[in-house]
C-alpha cells in the first residue's frame, strides 16, 4: 500500500499524526515547489484526518494572506491579516482553536457547514509564509492534540519546500 493509499486510524491521535507525518514525508520526499507540496499535502491531510469539511493554505502576499492549495469548497481569497481566524493566527503567529466558529469574534464563513476550525502559522526562519487551515461541521472537532500534530505536519511541509 502506498503513503497515498495508506490508512490512517486516529482513535489514538497520537499515532495517527505520527503515521501522517511518515506518509506527508514520503509524499514530499524529493519535491521542493511550493504549490505542488501544498497541494499534495492538503489532499492527504483533508482524505486522511476525519470528519473534515475542508483542508488548505492560505499564503501571505503583502499584507494580506492569499488562497493556496486546498480541498473542499470554494473558499475565500483574500483575508487581511488579524481578520478572521486566519487571520489571527497569522498576526499573531501561533495556533488558533476554534471549538464553535460562531463564537468567535469576526469569524469568516466560507462555508456555512463549518462549526470548528484550527488554523497552524507557517513561519520559516522568523518570517510569516502563511497558514494551514482546517475546518470540521463538528463543533469542538480539534484539541490541543489536533494543534501538535498539525504544527509538526506543518513543520513537514516548511522543510520540504525550503529554498
Amino acid at each position: 500500500m502506498s503513503h497515498t493509499e495508506q490508512s490512517h486510524d486516529f482513535r489514538d491521535k497520537a499515532a495517527g499524526y505520527a503515521s501522517l507525518a511518515r506518509a506527508l514525508t514520503a509524499l514530499l520526499a524529493g519535491e521542493r515547489d511550493l504549490i505542488a507540496n501544498a497541494a499534495n499535502t492538503a489532499a492527504l491531510l483533508f482524505h486522511a484526518l476525519p470528519q473534515l469539511n475542508w483542508a488548505g493554505f492560505y499564503f501571505l502576499r503583502g499584507a494580506e494572506l492569499v488562497v493556496g492549495p486546498f480541498q473542499g469548497k470554494p473558499a475565500c481569497v483574500r483575508i487581511a491579516l488579524g481578520a478572521g481566524v486566519c487571520g489571527t493566527a497569522a498576526a499573531r503567529r501561533e495556533t488558533v482553536l476554534v471549538p464553535d466558529v460562531h463564537a468567535f469574534p469576526g469569524h469568516i464563513a466560507c462555508d456555512a457547514a463549518s462549526r470548528s476550525e484550527i488554523v497552524v502559522p507557517l513561519v520559516r526562519d522568523a518570517e510569516l509564509v502563511g497558514v494551514l487551515d482546517l475546518d470540521s461541521p463538528l463543533p469542538g472537532r480539534f484539541d490541543e492534540e489536533d494543534a501538535r500534530g498539525l504544527a509538526r505536519l506543518a513543520q513537514i511541509f516548511l522543510a520540504s519546500t525550503a529554498p
